[in-house]
Order: structure tokens, then C-alpha cells, then sequence
């Protein structure tokens, strides 16, 4: 048994941080003062008033809107300043006079002086995930704690919660290999988990996985999921959690859902021969993991990936 009481399998050791992966998984922005976020209609109304303020006003996405919102969008706004100076902040006056009213109190009883003195600023901006995005239209992202491990493709031009994963890709191909079995039971194994829900981290799971060279078809099955699960979600209403509560439960017979998890078994077969380990049987069903039962690979191949990607980490690791 491993520290995780997971049996181990015939690698041993660790897997090691892949520079191949470095600068592309992010957190989004730790903001610290509810006082910067808005509603919609507050955010929309501030626009009507001074058209000026939509320079500093940007959706806000939360973990709980990729996931339980049908088209995963930012179900509030927020007033982002950046990183800028006072004097520039104040030639906003109806936004600076919210934040000064609503964040200054509470970031003046803040024992750091960085957020003291610089109250109209985010805590902590998550500067590198916007430089590393900011010529892209869409992202993949995912909500870091959460029972899906399932990316999905939103705009840019965007404020990401601390709470969202946010990955520098917006190739179809990617969404792909973070939505197949390979990624999922990978972070299963390498991240914490909290009772049936997965505390992603990037830096265990993301920055530690041999990911394998893009395909034709990985594309071509990434674009079909981010469409097709699309048209399930907006059709039925359903978040990202309520569309993958049916797909892992066994006895939901509906044929959207029974399409959906055959386009998936596609993926881990894609996936699979991307890697050249067409030959490894996935047996994808629905199997008991350690956060409940999932629509995914047996456990005997889930033992037999995890020692391939081990392996694969640990030749990619010594090329350094």
C-alpha cells in the first residue's frame, strides 16, 4: 500500500515536475474584499451611467458557475483595477468609491501592509495566468475542488476566482486529453480528495503529467464534446455536476447521456493511441474509485495506466 492506502504498482517512486508543463496550469485571483464584486445588473447599470467604467469591469467566474451553470458563464461581475496606481483607480470615481467604501474597511484590519495600502488592488492578481492568456479567446478551466475533474472551454477576458483552475489552452486536442480517463485518474491518485470530491491541484497533477502529442482525431473528438455536451446542457438545463451525476450513474438509460459516455470511451481510446498504448484494454464502464463510481477505466487498467504514466513521467523527468 502507498501513503494514500492506493496498492502500488510495479514504478516505484514519485512523479516529478515536467518542464514541458510549466506556465500554462494556473489558480485565478485570490481577491479579498467582497466588496469588489457586482450583480449583472449593478455592473451593466455602472456601464449605462459612464460608459468609461467598462474598462474596469470584467465578468467574474467562480468555481460553483463552471460547474453548475449550463453554460458554465460568470454568474456575477467584478471591478478589477489591476495593478494600478491610486490616481489612475480614481478616474473611475463610481467604481472607486464602492471599493473605497466596501473593501477599504476591511483591508485596513489586514496585518499585511501590502493589502493595506494597496486596497484597491486584488490580493493576490494571478498576474502570470492573465500575461499567459491575454492573446487567447478561450480558455480551459475547472472548478479545484470538485467531484467532475472535467475542464471546460470559456472566453477570456475574464476574472477567475482563486478557487478555478485555469489552463493555457484552447486547443481542441487538450480539452480532450483533460477530459479522458488518463487525466482524471491521474489526479485521482496524485491529488487530495475530500469525501466524493477531488482537491485539484495543479501542481501535483497538471505539472506532473506526461501529456501525449496532440492528435487529428483528439481534435476532432475535443470539438465534439465541447459542442455536443454543450447542446445536452443548454437543452436540459443541467450544470456540469448534474450532466456527470448521470453519466457515472449506471442505472440512467437516457440516450443523450448513453452518448455522451460513449464519446468519452472514444476519447480514452484516442487518448490511449496518442500515447501508443493502443494495445492496453481500458474496460471502460462504470467502477467503484476512490470518489464513488465513475464512468471510466476497470480498475485492473487503471493500475496498469498509472505505472505506464509513472514510467513515462519519470523518462521524460531524467531528460532534463
Amino acid at each position: 500500500m502507498g501513503p494514500d492506502l492506493e496498492p502500488t504498482g510495479r514504478v516505484a517512486g514519485r512523479p516529478q515536475r515536467l518542464s514541458e508543463n510549466e506556465d500554462i496550469a494556473f489558480n485565478g485571483s485570490k481577491v479579498y474584499g467582497q466588496g469588489f464584486v457586482l450583480t449583472a445588473e449593478q455592473a451593466a447599470e455602472l456601464i449605462r451611467r459612464d460608459p468609461r467604467n467598462d474598462a474596469a469591469l470584467q465578468p467574474y467566474v467562480i468555481g460553483q458557475d463552471l460547474n453548475q451553470r449550463p453554460d458554465s458563464s460568470a454568474s456575477r461581475w467584478i471591478v478589477n483595477f489591476r495593478n494600478w496606481p491610486l490616481e489612475k483607480a480614481e478616474r473611475y470615481p463610481d467604481l472607486i468609491s464602492i471599493v473605497r467604501e466596501l473593501v477599504k474597511p476591511e483591508r485596513d484590519r489586514n496585518n499585511r501592509a501590502q493589502r493595506r495600502e494597496k486596497w484597491w488592488v486584488y490580493a493576490e492578481r494571478a498576474p502570470e495566468l492573465y500575461a499567459a492568456i491575454h492573446d487567447m479567446k478561450h480558455v480551459l478551466a475547472l472548478s479545484l475542488v470538485s467531484n467532475v475533474v472535467m475542464p471546460v472551454r470559456v472566453p477570456t477576458g475574464q476574472v477567475f476566482a482563486h478557487v478555478c483552475g485555469v489552463f493555457a489552452l484552447e486547443d481542441f486536442a487538450s480539452l480532450a486529453m483533460l477530459s479522458s480517463s488518463v487525466h482524471s485518474t491521474w489526479a485521482i491518485r496524485y491529488t487530495s480528495t475530500l469525501e466524493t470530491r477531488i482537491r485539484y491541484a495543479p501542481s501535483d497533477v497538471f505539472l506532473t503529467l506526461p501529456r501525449p502529442t496532440p492528435t487529428p482525431q483528439l481534435e476532432k473528438l475535443g470539438e465534439r464534446l465541447d459542442s455536443e455536451r454543450r447542446e445536452l446542457m443548454l437543452g436540459r438545463a443541467w450544470g456540469l455536476t448534474t450532466t456527470y451525476n448521470h453519466v457515472h450513474e449506471p442505472m440512467d438509460r437516457d440516450p443523450a447521456v448513453v452518448a455522451l459516455r460513449d464519446l468519452h470511451a472514444e476519447i480514452d481510446h484516442a487518448v490511449l493511441e496518442a500515447y501508443g498504448w493502443g494495445n492496453l484494454d481500458p474496460e471502460i464502464g462504470h467502477h467503484r474509485t476512490k470518489i464513488g463510481v465513475r464512468w471510466t477505466v476497470s480498475p485492473r487498467a487503471r493500475f496498469e495506466l498509472l505505472d505506464l504514466l509513472l514510467e513515462e513521467n519519470h523518462r521524460r523527468a531524467s531528460l532534463r
